[in-house]
């Protein structure tokens, strides 16, 4: 079992006398910032010039400062940027500003582990990941709580590293609910792996392909709604509580009969050979070597399947039934997309 990380493990006073520079101000970027600010710490922001997010940081008390001067005054910089963007960015902006002593950090390993991003030995590499999205790290926060987080370190030249990065998780709230450490290869392609089969590619396909099933066969959509996508967040709730078996506790004997006879025949040891095959390919940098070239492309095939998406049945039925839901927070996704 991996040692658990509290309070008492971290010291802020490891950051007081440092500036820290965030660069971007999206999901992750907007909650450290706002966190580490309201811990006692100075926070800069770095973002390109005309960025619609410079508004939003100096309204919310922040000194903005183009990239590359963010860099230089800072000891502590947060790579805030999407996976695909950090290179040209570390290249442009952050690698002629490094000196000696200085820290980066990231929120996610992939530039580093896929070597996008191959930084100077004479730098810190570390790595300060919450496990929840940025909203939920700047919520907990503000309720006096945190969220479990990994901390890791690829190099430590300065001797600090590990102290840097348990002070920084401290100043987000990451030590009030606990932190383990990591490395940037197991975080990464754990992260990738999660994703892709489970918790984003594996439960839309699985909430999609249920929903077919059901309308082809003649039920109404609506129904096919409730089934395989409305009901999803009760089951989820519950293993997120109590874990599957605790799910299971919860739910009828018939539910439970279904569950465990006919859940392993849908996903089979087929579905798990196809997951060890993406495994695979996170492994072997595949996937992020064609991630980035997608990335070069002009996100052609990315923003081409996301359409397609969006297109779905599922989309239509839900947005009728969720209007009849008053309690549930209702969230459109025209036009957004996260700030940096």
């Amino acid at each position: 079992m991996s040692k658990v990380y509290t309070d008492r493990d971290a010291d802020l006073g490891v950051l007081r006398k440092k500036t820290l520079a965030v660069l971007g101000f999206g999901s992750q970027g907007h909650a450290h910032a706002l966190n580490l600010k309201e811990s006692g710490l100075k926070v800069i922001i770095g973002l390109y010039p005309g960025s619609k997010s410079i508004a939003v940081a100096r309204e919310k008390g922040f000194k903005v400062y183009d990239t590359a001067e963010a860099v230089r005054r800072a000891d502590v910089i947060m790579v805030a940027l999407p996976d695909t963007k950090q290179a040209k960015v570390y290249l442009s902006d952050i690698k002629p500003n490094l000196a000696p002593g200085k820290t980066l950090l990231f929120s996610h390993g992939f530039s580093i582990h896929f070597k996008t991003i191959v930084p100077p030995k004479d730098v810190n590499i570390i790595m300060v990941a919450p496990k929840g999205p940025g909203h939920i790290v700047r919520r907990q926060f503000t309720e006096g709580k945190g969220v479990p987080s990994l901390i890791a370190i690829y190099q430590n030249p300065g001797k600090d590293a590990k102290k840097i990065a348990l002070a920084w998780v401290k100043g987000i709230g990451g030590t009030r609910a606990g932190v383990i450490e990591t490395d940037f290869k197991e975080e990464t392609e754990t992260d990738l792996f999660g994703e892709q089969t489970v918790l984003c590619g594996g439960a839309s396909a699985l909430v999609q392909a249920g929903f077919e099933v059901l309308t082809e066969a003649g039920y109404s959509p609506e129904m096919a709604y409730f089934e395989c996508l409305h009901e999803l967040k009760l089951i989820v709730d519950l293993m997120n509580e109590a874990g599957i078996s605790g799910m299971r506790f919860s739910i009828s004997e018939t539910a439970k009969w279904g569950d465990v006879s006919v859940g392993p025949k849908i996903i089979d040891a087929s579905v798990k050979q196809r997951m060890k095959a993406a495994l695979k390919d996170i492994q072997s940098g595949k996937f992020a070597k064609n991630w980035v070239k997608e990335y070069k492309g002009g996100y052609k095939r990315y923003n081409a399947l996301l359409a397609k998406g969006a297109k779905h049945p599922i989309e239509k039925t839900g947005a009728k039934l969720r209007a009849l839901m008053p309690w549930m927070q209702k969230r459109s996704i025209k036009g957004a997309q996260a700030a940096y």
